[in-house]
This record gives C-alpha cells, sequence and structure tokens, in this order.
C-alpha cells in the first residue's frame, strides 16, 4: 500500500483482540482531512464497464472505512463457514450502540459504518458534532463475514463483495438479508412510537450503499435517506414495484479527492436515483477523502433537523 498512502500506526485500546488479527489505523480514513502523500491517485470505476478488477484485491478491504478507520483482517487461515440459526447473528453483532435525544425524541437515524470498522465511531460523531438534542442516533455493528475481493479473509462487513467494476456480481442474497435487518431496526423505532416519516436510515461507503437500497425498498415512507461517500446497489431492481420512498428526500455528500469510490462514482449515482426520485441532494467537499469532514457533520445535522426533527 506504500504507493497509494502514507500509512500511519498507532496502537489501539480494545479489551479481547484476539492474536489472530492486526489493526491497522491509517490517517486517510480520519474524519478530519489531512494531506494524502499520493502525487498521482489511481482511479477505480466501479461503475464503468472499462474497469476491471484488476486493481489490488486489497483495496476492497479499505472500501468503506469510516471514522475510527479500523481495518481487521484475518491471518488465521480460511473463515469457518459455520454459522449459527438465527439471521439477524450473521448480520450485526450484538446490540447496536445507541445515542439518545438529550430533550424530546422527535426523530432517529440508523446509520450504518463502513467495511472493516464498527458502529461507535459513528457514534461518536453523532454524540458530538453531528448531535441534535430532538434525534436519536442507532450505530449497529455488523458480524464478521469472509470478503471474496479480500482474499476471503474475515472481517466485519455487511454483505460480501465479488468485485469493482460495473460487471462484477453483486451479493443479492447478502445485501437482502442485511436490508432485512435494516428494516427490522426501523419496525422496533416505529413500535416505540416512532413514526416512519421521522426515521431516517444512513451509512457510510459500504454502509451508505445498503442505508440507500433498505431505505428505498422499505415499504413505508420514510423521513430521509443519506449516503456518504456511498454507491447505488442492485440498480436494475429500480424503481420496480418500490414506490413508498420515490419522494423521500436524500443527501448523498462526497469528497473530491475520493480514490476509493470517485467522486463521479458518487455523481453517477445521484443521476440514476434522480431517474426516479427527484429528491436528491448532492454535496460535494473539496479536498476531502474517502473520510468524513466536520462540514459533512453539520450538513448533515441541518438536512436530519429539516426532515426528521420537526
Amino acid at each position: 500500500m506504500s504507493d497509494r498512502c502514507n500509512w500511519m500506526f498507532r496502537s489501539v485500546s480494545r479489551s479481547a483482540i484476539s492474536t489472530s488479527r492486526c489493526v491497522f489505523l491509517s490517517g486517510l480514513f480520519t474524519r478530519v482531512l489531512i494531506s494524502s502523500a499520493v502525487s498521482s491517485q489511481k482511479t477505480v470505476q466501479p461503475f464503468s464497464s472499462s474497469s476491471t478488477s484488476s486493481s489490488s484485491p486489497f483495496l476492497a478491504s479499505i472500501i468503506g472505512s469510516s471514522l475510527s478507520s479500523r481495518l481487521l483482517c484475518s491471518l488465521g487461515g480460511p473463515p469457518s463457514d459455520e454459522e449459527d440459526s438465527t439471521g439477524m447473528s450473521r448480520i450485526a453483532n450484538g446490540d447496536p450502540a445507541v445515542v439518545r435525544a438529550r430533550g424530546q425524541h422527535k426523530g432517529t437515524i440508523i446509520f450504518l459504518h463502513g467495511l472493516g470498522d464498527q458502529g461507535t465511531g459513528w457514534a461518536d460523531a453523532f454524540s458530538t458534532e453531528a448531535r441534535h438534542d430532538n434525534i436519536k442516533a442507532i450505530c449497529p455493528h455488523s458480524a464478521e463475514r469472509s470478503v471474496t475481493l479480500n482474499m476471503g479473509m474475515r472481517m466485519p462487513a455487511w454483505y460480501d463483495l465479488f468485485g469493482l467494476d460495473a460487471t462484477a456480481r453483486e451479493d443479492a442474497d447478502g445485501i437482502q438479508a442485511a436490508a432485512q435487518y435494516v428494516h427490522h431496526l426501523i419496525d422496533e423505532e416505529i413500535n416505540a412510537g416512532i413514526p416512519a416519516d421521522h426515521i431516517a436510515v444512513g451509512g457510510f461507503s459500504m454502509g451508505g450503499a445498503l442505508a440507500i437500497y433498505a431505505g428505498l425498498t422499505y415499504p413505508k415512507k420514510l423521513g430521509a435517506i443519506v449516503g456518504l461517500s456511498s454507491f447505488f446497489l442492485q440498480r436494475q431492481k429500480f424503481p420496480g414495484s418500490y414506490t413508498a420512498n420515490n419522494a423521500t428526500p436524500i443527501f448523498l455528500g462526497h469528497g473530491s479527492q475520493d480514490f476509493l469510490v470517485p467522486l463521479q462514482i458518487g455523481q453517477m449515482s445521484e443521476g440514476l436515483i434522480k431517474q426516479f426520485n427527484p429528491n436528491v441532494e448532492m454535496h460535494v467537499y473539496r479536498g476531502m477523502q474517502h473520510s468524513s469532514c466536520s462540514e459533512e457533520m453539520r450538513d448533515l445535522k441541518t438536512f436530519l433537523s429539516n426532515h426528521i426533527a420537526k
């Protein structure tokens, strides 16, 4: 990775890290924007038919790395295919991190982290710079699974990845199972008394792609959908019979210098979604890489305040 970015290694405080894990922290993927050491960056083109998956497979392990910038990779050999009998435990790892509303609870955002991460870092963001007194934030943790594109290594992921180009197959079953888990979280909030139109689903990169898919396929109208540094999954299915959220406000945020999920991918996703839902806002953050920044968090807070906290 030395030809891609300037890695910085830091110590990690975590209660139970297996000896079969290695944890890398890279300054490239922190929320605070820092300059890349890369002088020329090769662009990955997931939506271009001319691109191939010959890019380094290890790129898949950092697509979606979010606020805490953790990359968990298995070094202990091939993962076991053994799964337990409950579908949810194959998708999620324990209870979500929750940031409760300090004032009257008017709305909820369910926010999904990126590949190799967990929800704790984003819960921190929603408890600080993106905090709204009337909005509850639910940040679930994905279970670990083997990722085909990352040489089968096992790490937190919402679904499998097979390739980085437009012709690569998508994990339709895995995406659908993960979307059902998100729908379950939405249903729980509705059962607790929050109307569907005061609930938002969002996420970063892989998690943002899942949030867009889960939001657009939910059978009731939601308050908002959010995708940060993300892309449009299963696009051949839309609009199809999914109509409940074809006018739901959508916030897309992307960095101008994102070389993992390039800006043009975000813009293509915007155009494809706008074919059936015109209520899409695209926010481009100058100089930002595959990360987030304070300006984006402020814009997101305003967006959520306008759509789910009134």
